[in-house]
């Protein structure tokens, strides 16, 4: 009979240590409810709500997201993971530019099958622990719970930075019913840094961690529905048709990271040749290319508005 590890300290490191060879760069836990900073966090998304800096993205309104325990019944812990997204390929110019973030897998479904694997490995080793997977499009303060595991800090483009992997990082989250060993939090190391909020072509980090979505060009690249996008987004563009990295690009912490070498982070061949004659491409090879990647979530006709806005500015 197999033998169950029953100490906590031992299976807390044990569960880190199984997220990191899924392929995870990083792995923490976090103890449920956490510090006061989870208050304090929960009270910025109201103001940051309140202002309608969310534009379109109704989604970040549920109620679920502030209370991380109406996510799981009896819930006591959270393991949080980051994905390295960065790939060595990515460096390569083009004319027409996309958010790093999007240019290899969906990483909703490369964190989501890592995180399934973890979970069976909690079934086979802790019977008793109960478990849910969080990933992006669940109503969960993830920035703030990874801060809180000791991930990395909420940087001023509110993006969150681990001091080895910069802010190259996707999250996931299992919350468990289990009490686990909880690493320490993070602390801010922006220290009097604004590259971020100085480089923004439209001024969309209105002050240090507060994004206004209606002035930020990845939101209108990607969320957008508009026939077309405003005149102070399309002037700014600078070649982005999909998401915008310029706050990461000019970010200190981001100047070292090392690679992930990796098919999933591996760019699309489709997406580094994006050039003027993918204007005349029909439904059937936009749903194609678009296939497994997280990028489907541009319509084709959006797409091809935000080339055609690139085109304009030339």
């Amino acid at each position: 009979m197999k033998e169950i590890i029953q100490n906590k300290d031992e299976l807390s490191y044990e569960l880190k240590k199984r997220a990191i060879s899924e392929g995870f760069a990083v792995s923490a836990i976090a103890s449920i409810p956490g510090s006061s900073r989870l208050k304090l966090r929960t009270i910025a998304l109201e103001r940051w709500l309140e202002k309608n800096y969310h534009g379109e993205m109704k989604w970040m309104e549920a109620e679920k997201r502030k209370n991380i325990e109406s996510l799981l019944n009896g819930a006591k812990s959270v393991l949080t993971v980051g994905f390295n997204y960065l790939n060595e390929e990515q460096k390569e110019k083009t004319k027409f530019k996309v958010g790093k973030f999007g240019q290899g897998e969906d990483y909703h479904k490369v964190i989501y099958k890592k995180l399934k694997n973890i979970g069976k490995w909690i079934n086979n080793e802790i019977p008793d622990c109960k478990w849910r997977i969080c990933v992006d499009t669940s109503p969960l303060l993830e920035k703030a719970w990874a801060e809180e595991a000791g991930l990395g800090w909420v940087g001023k483009n509110s993006n969150l930075i681990n001091k080895k992997y910069g802010s190259w990082l996707t999250l996931g989250f299992i919350i468990l019913t289990k009490d686990f060993t909880p690493d320490n939090s993070s602390q801010s190391l922006c220290g009097k840094c604004e590259k971020c909020i100085e480089k923004c072509p439209t001024n969309a980090i209105t002050e240090p961690f507060v994004i206004n979505s209606d002035l930020c060009i990845a939101y209108h690249t990607i969320e957008n529905r508009a026939q077309k996008l405003p005149d102070y987004i399309e002037k700014n563009l600078n070649g982005w048709v999909a998401g915008c990295d310029i706050c990461q690009d000019v970010c200190p912490w981001n100047k070292r990271v090392p690679f992930n070498k990796s098919i999933e982070a591996a760019p699309r061949k489709w997406i580094r040749n994006l050039n003027i004659d993918s204007l005349s491409w029909d439904e059937e090879k936009w749903k194609k290319n678009l296939q497994g990647s997280t990028l489907k979530r541009i319509k084709p006709w959006m797409w091809k508005r935000n080339i055609k806005a690139i085109l304009k500015q030339e």
